[in-house]
């Protein structure tokens, strides 16, 4: 009797956990299939201004999740340099920063990234306050104080652009430079700790909110100068190619989206930019409108100044790589190539 209890009991156990062997004996071919179907994981950064237009709109209209993408990171930074820091690290596997930020990682901290795309031309400017600067000699006044990124940074690079096109004191001038980032330069002029700033657009714009005069932009220093470019790192080119050529195909598409709807990419940044702008703004006072917030028109402003565009001209990106060398930003140069992948190289 106690054995055929025991039996009839081992029956019951079977009965039970034979449902649950089979699932999980089916579980890891399941789970092979998946891992054969599900493309890798990216985390993807931009900088936070509109130089990263594309990235902003293809992300509020869903594009990376119906390309097929799996985004499971989506960070901003205020700098390049910033961003850079964190491909470094190894956290991000695709960008949209700004062209000089992309070389000197990919130079100084060896990290194998490639630009698979563009995304703008121009985009950055020197606002003065009218009243104590009318000309751009006036930036060699040792009672001037002017605001700029650190060294390195593309605003920087514009900066000694401008020094050497309108032939000025270098040392003069660089013994003005109050270094810092953007949203701390706008409060600066706001407070007239500043007279005068090299900022990338949106910022640039946003300052004019406050009295300043854009004094010069990038087309009046550097014609054709490249703005911000798509990077990725080389494992996730060599991984999965396809990918890379969604997302590239994903920033054509809200680029060419972009030119054709400037006022809605308007709203749509100021929309993203409300909610991600607090941890880049913060103390910043209101301007003429009362308001802290990065309005549609302020934006549609600031995009009036930038081309935005995804091809490059491997010849302009030579020629960047070959100034920041000659800055000292870089050593022993590069040749553009080796940083452009080949279908950006083939066009």
């Amino acid at each position: 009797m106690h054995t055929w209890l025991q039996s009839k009991a081992l029956r019951g156990v079977l009965l039970l956990v034979s449902p649950l062997l089979t699932v999980l004996l089916w579980l890891p071919a399941y789970g092979e299939d998946r891992q054969d179907t599900t493309p890798p994981s990216i985390g993807i950064a931009v900088e936070f201004m509109d130089h990263a237009a594309c990235a902003y709109v293809a992300m509020e209209k869903g594009w990376f999740t119906s390309a097929g993408l799996n985004i499971h990171t989506y960070e901003s930074y205020e700098t390049g340099m910033a961003l850079a820091a964190a491909l470094a690290r190894g956290d991000i596997q695709a960008a949209y920063l700004c062209l000089v930020p992309a070389v000197n990682v990919y130079k100084n901290a060896g990290v194998p990234i490639r630009i698979v795309a563009g995304t703008h031309r121009y985009g950055y400017g020197l606002v003065v306050n009218p009243d104590r600067i009318r000309t751009v000699k006036e930036l060699e006044d040792p009672s001037i104080r002017i605001g700029c990124v650190r060294e390195g940074g593309a605003v920087d690079v514009l900066m000694h652009k401008t020094i050497d096109t309108y032939h000025l004191d270098e040392k003069k001038v660089l013994k003005n430079v109050r270094r810092m980032k953007p949203s701390r330069q706008i409060l600066a002029m706001k407070r007239g700790q500043l007279d005068a700033a090299f900022l990338p657009e949106h910022w640039a714009t946003m300052v004019e909110e406050y009295g300043a005069t854009m004094l010069l932009t990038s087309r009046d220093v550097w014609p054709g100068m490249q703005g911000s470019v798509l990077v990725v790192r080389e494992e996730l080119i060599q991984v999965d190619p396809e990918s890379v050529r969604k997302m590239v195909a994903v920033t054509q598409k809200a680029t060419d989206w972009i030119n054709n709807n400037r006022e809605e990419t308007a709203r749509i940044l100021a929309r993203q930019f409300s909610i991600e702008g607090r941890k880049f703004s913060h103390g910043i006072p209101a301007g003429r409108n009362g308001t802290t917030e990065i309005t549609p028109q302020t934006l549609l402003r600031s995009m009036e100044r930038i081309e935005f565009r995804t091809d490059i001209d491997p010849g302009m990106v030579q020629d960047i790589i070959n100034y920041i060398e000659r800055l000292g930003y870089i050593r022993d140069g590069a040749d553009a190539r080796s940083l452009l992948a080949d279908p950006v190289c083939d066009e």
